[in-house]
């Protein structure tokens, strides 16, 4: 069988308003993705998704439930163990690609590697091969400032890679491209999510994107449920 890397179970999320009022987000969320699997997960802006993926790839805690990564509990973990085993499990790629403006491609995807001790020629030797696979071995010693958006954004996908993540998640990775490097940052997505056998979980309100996905979900009312994409109609449109 093939191995259940990302799971949540009876998982919820809820706020404090100002009055002190509470505001559920997330309510009793079921989820299991498979090693080499992609789940998109679709919802109307305000819903969640976002919260859920910051759950999912312990960047928050729940106020219930169970997040588990190849079948251990993140929720039992303090923050210190809960930090080291996130840096060698999950790999984030944002909206915004978060990159070091002071670093050159090639170095921003070799320095989450030296944080974990790999020796500085492999981590530099890992990095250049991802680069190359997403098509940037061209600019390896061009920093942020000097790259397209599109390009950008590939060194995010790269540096998201450099640890052997055996999870992959993508907040709205397409959401500030146009659509010629959307979709070109989507094939190479989906090319080393398979490569690679990554679990991927994508946010998205893009239509085409969430389609080239294995499953896709929608956030309703708190809840993940399974959603038809057989038409445009079938997903929300961007608020």
């Amino acid at each position: 069988m093939t191995e259940v890397v990302l799971g949540a179970a009876a998982l919820a999320k809820t706020y404090i308003a100002g009055d002190g009022s509470p505001v559920p987000v997330l309510v009793d969320v079921a989820l299991e993705v498979a090693a080499g699997e992609s789940v998109a997960v679709v919802g109307e802006s305000g819903t969640g998704k976002s919260t859920l993926l910051h759950l999912l790839g312990g960047l928050d805690r729940p106020s219930s439930g169970d997040v588990l990564w190849q079948g251990h509990r993140v929720t039992e973990w303090d923050d210190e163990t809960l930090a080291q085993r996130r840096a060698r499990t999950v790999g984030f790629v944002f909206q915004s690609h978060h990159l070091l403006r002071e670093f050159t491609a090639l170095e921003n995807v070799t320095i989450p590697q030296l944080l974990l001790g790999v020796p500085p020629a492999r981590a530099r030797e890992r990095a250049r091969d991802l680069l190359a696979r997403l098509g940037l071995e061209a600019r390896l010693h061009h920093k942020p400032a000097q790259l397209s958006g599109g390009e950008q954004q590939r060194v995010a996908v790269a540096r998201a890679l450099a640890n052997h993540p055996p999870i992959l998640l993508a907040d709205e990775p397409t959401g500030n491209l146009d659509p010629r490097s959307s979709d070109r940052l989507a094939d190479l997505l989906f090319e080393v999510h398979r490569y690679y056998n990554t679990a991927l979980v994508i946010v998205t309100h893009n239509v085409q994107l969430a389609r080239r996905a294995d499953r896709v979900l929608q956030l309703d009312n708190g809840r993940l449920v399974p959603t038809s994409i057989g038409s445009s109609a079938a997903l929300p449109s961007p608020v």
